[in-house]
């Protein structure tokens, strides 16, 4: 695997190039990479039977592309394998900055887009392979206890795969930042930082006993 500092940074493209803030842009290629693996929900776009569609995915990432999956017969899905240009977005709220006026109030945040034309897997191992990462993602300490999916359920599964080669990666980070006679307003300003975090777990009243991983 290649080291952070070895790999190559994002370049734009007339897509992905930051119009408004374009100081925010994140070139680190490592970056990316880190808000897809920390990220639990993305959404991908494109147009079906001339509408716009867009439907939320677990993404997951394996080297140099990223994930989804869903039904075969999905009209999103279906219309991706087909060659649909498509468009996924990936975006973690880190916080909400409270300004001393509405006006400069904003997001902390971490926010990808990839454009590119999915491709669909069709080789049997490499979905089921695929599909085992997701599961290493999501919950990599029940990866050995639980069933792996069968022939029917990996047949009925479409597994869709979109390159990094042009994607952005816009950052904000920081305080408010006021204009300069609302210093002075007697208003509390700062940061409010946001985090997503597991609850306890809610047994299922058919469940076994517990395994090794305790849930």
């Amino acid at each position: 695997m290649s080291s952070p500092s070895a790999l190559p940074p994002l370049s734009s493209t007339d897509r992905t190039r930051l119009v408004r803030h374009s100081e925010r842009a994140e070139t680190d290629r490592a970056a990316l990479h880190a808000v897809i693996d920390e990220a639990l929900v993305g959404h991908l776009a494109l147009v079906v039977d001339g509408v716009p569609r867009i439907l939320p995915f677990v993404p997951w990432r394996v080297g140099e592309e990223v994930f989804i999956h869903g039904h075969l017969k999905n009209s999103l899905m279906v219309a991706a394998a087909e060659g649909a240009q498509a468009c996924m977005t990936i975006t973690l709220l880190d916080g909400l900055v409270m300004a001393r006026s509405a006006f400069h109030h904003s997001a902390n945040f971490r926010s990808a887009v990839i454009y590119g034309t999915p491709r669909l897997v069709s080789d049997a191992d490499e979905k089921a392979a695929l599909l085992h990462q997701m599961m290493i993602k999501v919950t990599p300490d029940r990866v050995s206890a639980i069933r792996p999916a069968n022939s029917r359920e990996l047949n009925a599964t479409a597994v869709l795969g979109l390159s990094l080669a042009e994607a952005s990666l816009k950052v904000r980070t920081g305080g408010p930042i006021d204009a300069e006679a609302d210093y002075g307003l007697p208003v509390w300003a700062g940061v409010v930082p946001l985090t997503l975090t597991a609850g306890i777990p809610v047994t299922d009243t058919n469940t076994a006993p517990p395994g090794p991983s305790g849930y």
